[in-house]
């Protein structure tokens, strides 16, 4: 006995999204043998990733994207007391240069202080590529 449409519909959008998810993490795979435009590119995706995270004050997802190294030696709870969510209004990843498995990576970072709104400020980050992806190094 065949099964009814409604269940075939529901396996075939199933393996539909797991193969679409497994395509998109091959696409975003990065290792330190990648090309320099496609590291720039992955970490400039993940940066801004990031910053918007924490533009939204999700501490928990800004802190998915740190370092193995760096989530060992700095725990979630130390993390979250050390960053006060709401001041940053904009970021724009400015440049991206990478060399092997580091990154450094330029932005301007727009946000608000108690007497003055709307300061842009540059500030650098650096990223590892490590284990097929690109991780923040926190300092």
């Amino acid at each position: 006995m065949q099964a009814p449409f409604a269940v075939r519909l529901k396996r075939a959008l199933g393996l539909s999204v797991a193969l679409l998810g497994l395509v998109v993490a091959a696409c975003a795979t990065v290792t330190v043998d990648s090309a320099p435009e496609v590291k720039q590119k992955v970490v400039a995706e993940r940066s801004q990733a990031r910053w918007q995270a924490l533009m939204k004050g999700d501490l928990d997802a800004a802190y998915a994207f740190l370092s193995p190294a760096s989530k060992k030696a700095t725990p979630l709870a130390v993390y979250v007391k050390t960053l006060k969510p709401g001041m940053w209004r904009d970021v724009k990843v400015d440049k991206v240069d990478c060399e092997a498995e580091l990154c450094k990576v330029q932005l301007a970072v727009t946000y608000d202080a108690k007497m003055m709104k709307g300061i842009t400020t540059p500030i650098w980050e650096s990223w590892i590529i490590e284990d097929g992806s690109a991780w923040y190094v926190y300092r």
